[in-house]
């Protein structure tokens, strides 16, 4: 080696092997607060409407060319038929998102207010983010890593396209943002963060009035007897008033529009 060389190692902040040990977990957790903080910031987003579901449920044209193709192979036809009657959600979720985007950009405010924002997936969440690329707004997407999805939709505006590592960082980004929220049908994860908001609300660990919406009646009642919780006592009768159900586009937009007239927007600002 020629001992003339000055050796200069690699700086901490800049070693991969160390940024992606078990000690430096507390470093990536601060950067998946910090550096959504800066984009949303630097973006002008003020607030958020929040919209889970499905990340299985597919668009009317597809659903329906799925629907001829299991018919010609006389195979899957029940599984063709009930994802196309489930397509309706993908197509409400669009409008709605449409709708609410395009009332959002005609409001008179400096910032970007109540975004649509989703979990940055396909089914639902792709749904939500085309609604509001189709009406040229700016939307969110707050995806994961996760083995069965790939990827971010088309939809999300690219500047405010997020890939967490940590669930529970995506989950505050959710959460902090949001002004109103719109649980569409959905699975495990649907259902996660349903009970986590009712639960923050409930306990009033998220102070600031949060509009929640539960799109389809249909589905939710076949899916969850909230009654029955009363009736056992976990919960209060009160507490069934912490949601609003809709089953169709306008509904759940006037409910929104209507709640985030009478209070977010004299509340300038986001927090929980």
């Amino acid at each position: 080696m020629d001992k003339t060389t000055t050796f200069r190692p690699v700086k901490a902040y800049h070693s991969r092997k160390f940024l992606e040990s078990p000690d430096a977990r507390p470093i990536r957790l601060l950067a998946e607060y910090l550096e959504p903080l800066e984009r949303f910031e630097e973006e002008r987003i003020r607030d958020t409407i929040l919209v889970f579901g499905s990340a299985r449920i597919l668009p009317r044209d597809v659903a329906t060319e799925q629907l001829a193709e299991a018919k010609r192979k006389g195979e899957g036809v029940e599984r063709a038929e009930r994802d196309l009657a489930m397509s309706r959600y993908y197509e409400e979720t669009r409008t709605l998102c449409f709708r609410l985007t395009e009332w959002s950009k005609g409001l008179k405010d400096p910032g970007r207010r109540f975004v649509i924002c989703s979990g940055g997936g396909p089914g639902l969440m792709e749904a939500a983010n085309r609604g509001a690329s189709e009406a040229r707004g700016e939307n969110v997407g707050l995806a994961i890593e996760l083995p069965h999805e790939q990827g971010s939709n088309s939809y999300i505006t690219r500047k405010l396209n997020f890939d967490f590592h940590y669930f529970f960082m995506r989950k505050f980004w959710f959460l902090y943002l949001a002004k109103a929220v719109v649980f569409m049908p959905g699975g495990f994860g649907t259902m996660d963060e349903m009970f986590e908001c009712l639960t923050l609300v409930q306990t009033r660990k998220m102070t600031k009035p949060l509009p929640i919406v539960l799109y389809g009646t249909e589905f939710w009642d076949a899916v969850l007897n909230l009654d029955a919780m009363v009736r056992f006592g976990t919960i209060d009768e009160e507490d069934l008033k912490r949601y609003h159900r809709a089953d169709t586009v306008d509904e759940a937009f006037d409910y929104i529009t209507r709640e985030l007239t009478a209070v977010a927007l004299k509340r300038p600002g986001f927090s929980l």
